[in-house]
C-alpha cells in the first residue's frame, strides 16, 4: 500500500464531478486508479482512460490528497480545461493508431469523439504541443511499428495493414522518413541489441 494517506472520506455536494488524468493509456493504469480512488474512499461512477466520473465533488484535502497519490505513481490532475481537452486529443489519437485494418479519417474520428470542431482541435494541440494532430499521429504509429519489428511475429505487409496504411511501401517510406533506416533494418538491430530505442506512448 502507499505510504501517502487520504482522508477518510469527504463530504459531498449534490452535483456530479468528472477528474481528468494525465497519462492513463491502458487498462493497468485504470485500475491502478481506481485502487487509490477506492483507497481514498471516493465514490465514482465510471472510470476510462483519463477520466474519472465522481458520484459529488470531493473536498479541497481529498483532491491534494489524490493528487499526490496520482503522482506518486506517474499520472496527474489536469485542472485547466485546455490541459484536460488536449489529454482527451491525446488519448483519442492513441485510439485511432489503434484501430485495426482500414481506419476513419483521423479529423472526422476525432470530431465525433470529442464533439468540437476539428480545427479547434487542431489549433489547440498545435499551440499546446508544438506539432500537429497529423505529426504526432506519425509518431505513434512509428512507436507501434517499432513494437511489432522487435516482436518479430508479423511482416511489414500485416503490420501495414493493421495500423490503416496504403501499403506497405507507404509504411516503409514514412518508417524512413521519421527514423532514417528502414522497418527492416530496425528489425536486424531490434534482434541483435537490447538497446533498441523506443518511446513510452504515455511520455510521447
Amino acid at each position: 500500500m502507499n505510504t501517502l494517506s487520504c482522508p477518510a472520506s469527504f463530504t459531498p455536494t449534490p452535483s456530479r464531478h468528472t477528474l481528468f488524468i494525465k497519462n492513463m493509456v491502458c487498462p493497468r493504469c485504470i485500475m491502478a486508479v481506481r485502487q487509490i480512488m477506492e483507497e481514498c474512499h471516493v465514490a465514482f461512477t465510471d472510470i476510462t482512460l483519463g477520466k474519472v466520473v465522481l458520484e459529488s465533488a470531493p473536498d479541497g484535502p481529498t483532491l491534494d490528497a489524490l493528487g499526490r497519490r496520482l503522482e506518486a505513481i506517474g499520472f496527474s490532475l489536469l485542472g485547466d480545461p485546455d490541459d484536460a481537452l488536449m489529454e482527451r486529443i491525446r488519448l483519442g489519437v492513441m485510439e485511432w493508431v489503434g484501430i485495426k485494418g482500414v481506419h476513419p479519417r483521423l479529423s472526422a474520428f476525432l470530431q465525433q469523439k470529442l464533439l468540437k470542431d476539428y480545427s479547434a482541435l487542431s489549433r489547440l494541440f498545435s499551440e499546446k504541443k508544438g506539432m500537429t494532430i497529423e505529426r504526432y499521429s506519425i509518431y505513434l504509429r512509428i512507436e507501434k511499428i517499432k513494437e511489432e519489428l522487435s516482436y518479430g511475429e508479423k511482416n511489414i505487409s500485416e503490420i501495414a495493414y493493421e495500423l490503416g496504411y496504403s501499403s506497405p511501401a507507404h509504411l516503409s517510406a514514412q518508417f524512413k522518413q521519421q527514423e532514417g533506416i528502414s522497418p527492416k533494418q530496425y528489425q536486424q538491430q531490434a534482434k541483435t541489441s537490447a538497446h533498441t530505442e523506443r518511446q513510452p506512448l504515455d511520455r510521447l
